[in-house]
């Protein structure tokens, strides 16, 4: 498999996972984008994404499917660190990024702000293992 790719068996798609996740997860935020993610320890190290957009600020599909766009290209290029943690640490991991702005965004926002909420994640991820330790 290639080493940037986000196939189909990457992606949050289960309707009891995304419950689970809505209800039983953590959020941070980094304006524009809202990460929900849910971190399940003893498990087989495998990190499933996926993404979300209002048609409340966006009424045209074309502009919430190219948000999407640009969220999934995000994090198909910065997902290595958070993916070797949750292989490492055999820990699923399961997000879900949404879109909270209410202009259309450029990529290089969206890639900044994607970077950053998975540091955050991974940051504070690192400081739970370390404090059960």
């Amino acid at each position: 498999m290639k080493p940037n790719a986000f196939p189909k068996s990457q992606r949050l798609k289960s309707r009891k996972k995304l419950q689970q996740l809505f209800s039983q997860g953590k959020s941070v935020r980094v304006y524009p984008i809202r990460l929900v993610y849910l971190v399940e320890p003893y498990s087989s190290g495998e990190v499933k994404c996926s993404v979300g957009v209002s048609s409340k600020y966006f009424k045209k599909a074309v502009q919430r499917n190219r948000i999407r766009r640009l969220m999934r290209e995000a994090y198909r290029l910065q997902q290595h660190e958070i993916k070797n943690f949750a292989a490492a640490n055999n820990k699923a991991i399961a997000l879900f990024f949404l879109y909270t702005g209410k202009e259309m965004p450029t990529y290089a926002q969206v890639f900044e702000c994607v970077g950053n909420l998975l540091k955050k994640v991974f940051s504070s991820q690192n400081a739970m293992d370390t404090q059960n330790m």
